[in-house]
């Protein structure tokens, strides 16, 4: 089965402040499929990370096209907090957050092998960049 990896982040400088969100989308190897950013405006840097993963699902989605379902997907994220909420191991308490949860679990229906894992920063380095591009370009 082929299989994709997408690093997404978001970040906020001075939380809630200026919001970018960054995508990175690889094949297994490490070649890159595609790329996005996002300026979002003032938001916190739990929704950016939401925006970021809703992205970054939405962008795949486009990218598999017919071969959806048979595709490995893997999300990796820096955020703990997103990917264990995502994982149903956390509740979402925030009410700002809670549509963006909806958004993405709607979004992740359409990957039946789909897998959200939490990664060190260091691993996130080129959706991290992305995503303070998408803040420097406001």
């Amino acid at each position: 089965m082929k299989k994709i990896i997408i690093y997404t982040d978001g970040g906020s400088r001075n939380n809630p402040g200026i919001a970018g969100a960054g995508v990175f989308i690889s094949d297994e190897k490490g070649n890159e499929l595609k790329k996005a950013k996002k300026f979002l405006g003032i938001q916190t840097n739990n929704w950016a990370e939401y925006e970021a993963l809703i992205i970054g699902l939405e962008k795949a989605k486009g990218l598999l096209g017919s071969e959806i379902g048979n595709t490995e997907v893997e999300v990796r994220m820096d955020s703990q907090l997103i990917v264990r909420q995502i994982n149903g191991e956390y509740r979402v308490k925030e009410p700002s957050l809670f549509q963006q949860f909806v958004k993405v679990n709607n979004l992740k229906v359409n990957f039946p092998h789909i897998q959200f894992v939490h990664i060190p920063r260091a691993e996130n380095k080129e959706a991290d960049r992305l995503a303070n591009e998408a803040m420097d370009a406001k």
